[in-house]
């Protein structure tokens, strides 16, 4: 990220917007009483609104070797957090009830390295496993945000094809205005 994204993504401002109206949207109706992972913590916003959620077993998985130091420095034993490529995940498949997955696929490079993040989203979801997430949708003022940054937007429109691609049932994707919610669901 480059340093504005950096320390937008670590404001109060950002806090609100992801914790008070997104994710409301984003674990509706989702059972986070069991083994639940977050791909792409970041500063770990998202990460400590899930422990105030009541999660219990939480597993991150933070490609920036430094942003996942901080996390573990603050969080402590409460969250399992790994270093490493969330199209890499270093867990067991069937080990996960839940992943959620919130404004970070457009920090991937690729579609096939996004691809790759939902097919290792799928194999590490036990049967009847949900994903759930949310990304940004791209216009003007978020690509002058991702200068010098990595930006690779995932059009909403063809999401649920690339997840039905991963192997999940019950795709939807949501659309607002800015934004896009998904939920897919491992098969039983």
């Amino acid at each position: 990220m480059n340093r504005i994204h950096d320390w937008y993504c670590k404001s109060e401002r950002w806090k609100r917007l992801m914790v008070d109206q997104v994710l409301p949207d984003v674990l509706d109706g989702v059972d986070l009483g069991g083994r639940v992972l977050e791909i792409g913590p970041g500063p770990g916003l998202v990460t400590e609104a899930l422990l105030e959620y009541g999660v219990t077993d939480l597993t991150t998985v933070e490609i920036d070797p430094g942003a996942a130091e901080r996390l573990r420095g603050r969080l402590g034993s409460s969250v399992a957090v790994h270093t490493g490529s969330a199209s890499d995940l270093p867990l067991a498949e069937g080990s996960i009830d839940v992943v959620v997955c919130c404004t970070m696929l457009h920090h991937v490079p690729t579609a096939a390295e996004q691809d790759d993040i939902l097919s290792e989203c799928r194999r590490v979801l036990a049967p009847g496993g949900v994903l759930v997430g949310s990304d940004s949708k791209t216009g003007l003022r978020l690509r002058i945000f991702h200068l010098w940054d990595t930006h690779n937007p995932v059009d909403p429109t063809g999401l649920e094809a690339r997840l039905a691609g991963a192997g999940f049932d019950r795709v939807v994707v949501t659309e607002f205005d800015k934004r896009f919610l998904f939920r897919a669901t491992a098969p039983a």
